[in-house]
């Protein structure tokens, strides 16, 4: 029997260190030429499964493939696309294992967050259901850090330094133009159930009273009132004011304050505007001038300011990947286990992907400040190891020198299309 090739597949909103679980993956594949043959990987996603666009990663030089390691963005393609339960669309499945058959692929590894790593859980069953099983290996991937059953996720470390450089630096501004001009600026961040990276801005203060002076959780219900008091208080005691507010924020009805009203691929519902909100209830209660900023893609693609730690975690994600596959394991996903010594460390573990799918790991109670304000001293604790270190990508003319593939595309073997 013939030696089988493997399937790549990048899914859901890229991050500043996804291309560095792809390395990963493709540097310890070729690592094992005896056991797999070549890497595939999908033209934006798992779409390019089901249209049968498949990169030949075995056409990318050595150099492009380790240049990935600093590269952002996703460079094969992803993609917003959720497969429907097998019961809805069986014809999706079998459209996957009749391209993984024309192509002699044994292998699937799925570099995403829970919606992803539920696809690759199902997968992993129906193909050994259907008599053709693959090796199904899920690579966490996650800005939002809402994976359950790892300590971080590849791509929040990253976005956290980011958030709380950026914080940072935007305070300063502020605080040295208030006397005369803006005293509430306002930093929107990613976060929809989840506030972890809202919690990152609150690295940015060095000692009590450092701003942001508030922070905004999805875990904690908006009280308007309670909100603007604040504000109010702060600057009047400081001179000005520094909001970070999670995309997610939402009142105790559990109506968001930036619901725009229309939903995503995935079904969640479309926010946008929650800062410039902020802002406008600001002005207008108490008639401060004011700045708002939304991060949005700027966060998580910022690669020049990645951390060293995420880089380093996102690579070993993509390499445990093919080494489970090699052990012979099935439809699990690689973690990062936190060692508990005094200096931060860590090594990896694994997860049953049933236990992953579809479950949000929220920021817990211990970690948010009782008045719902702030993050306690065990939560800078948690994030702080995450954002260490600078992992700078190589400069020319002054600007990162990113790496590009060639993206050739494996022929056709099936004559029938796919249609979605």
């Amino acid at each position: 029997m013939s030696k089988k090739n493997a399937f790549y597949a990048q899914s859901g909103g890229v991050t500043a260190v996804i291309n560095a679980s792809a390395c990963g993956v493709i540097e310890t594949a070729r690592l094992h030429k005896k056991e797999i043959g070549t890497v595939y990987a999908g033209r934006n996603g798992i779409i390019g499964a089901l249209r049968e666009e498949l990169i030949d990663t075995s056409k990318e030089s050595k150099k492009t493939i380790a240049g990935l390691r600093y590269t952002p963005s996703g460079a094969f393609g992803s993609c917003r696309y959720k497969l429907k339960s097998i019961e809805d669309n069986r014809a999706e499945y079998e459209r996957l294992i009749e391209v993984f058959k024309a192509h002699n692929i044994g292998y699937f590894f799925y570099n995403g967050g829970g919606d992803s790593q539920d696809t690759t859980n199902k997968f992993a069953q129906f193909s050994k259901d259907v008599g053709y099983p693959i090796t199904c290996i899920g690579i966490p991937k996650t800005v939002d850090n809402d994976l359950p059953l790892t300590d971080n996720c590849p791509g929040f470390g990253s976005v956290a330094k980011y958030v709380a450089v950026s914080t940072r630096e935007a305070s300063m501004d502020v605080a040295s133009m208030c006397e005369s001009s803006t005293k509430v600026f306002v930093l929107e961040v990613m976060g929809r159930h989840a506030g972890w990276i809202a919690a990152a801005g609150g690295l940015a203060a060095e000692q009590a009273g450092d701003p942001p002076h508030i922070i905004i959780f999805p875990e904690v219900a908006f009280d308007q009132k309670k909100f603007l008091a604040r504000v109010d208080k702060t600057v009047k005691e400081k001179g000005y004011c520094v909001i970070v507010v999670s995309e997610g924020a939402h009142y105790a009805d559990g109506t968001f304050l930036a619901d725009a009203g229309t939903t995503d691929a995935f079904g969640h519902a479309q926010l946008g505007g929650v800062a410039p909100t902020l802002a406008e209830m600001v002005k207008a209660n108490l008639g401060y001038k004011y700045h708002w900023a939304v991060s949005d893609y700027l966060q998580r693609s910022a690669r020049h300011i990645a951390s060293a730690t995420d880089v380093e975690q996102a690579y070993a994600m993509g390499k445990a990947a093919v080494e489970f596959a090699l052990a012979g394991k099935n439809a699990v996903m690689p973690t990062i286990v936190r060692k508990k010594t005094k200096k931060y460390s860590w090594t990896i573990g694994e997860a049953p992907l049933s236990k992953v799918a579809n479950v949000e790991k929220k920021l817990p109670k211990g970690y948010i400040t009782r008045d719902g304000f702030g993050i306690t001293p065990s939560c800078r604790a948690y994030l702080e190891p995450l954002i260490q270190g600078e992992d700078y990508p190589p400069y020319k003319n002054g600007l990162p020198a990113y790496v590009k593939i060639k993206g050739q595309l494996v022929p056709k073997k099936l004559k029938e299309s796919f249609s979605e």
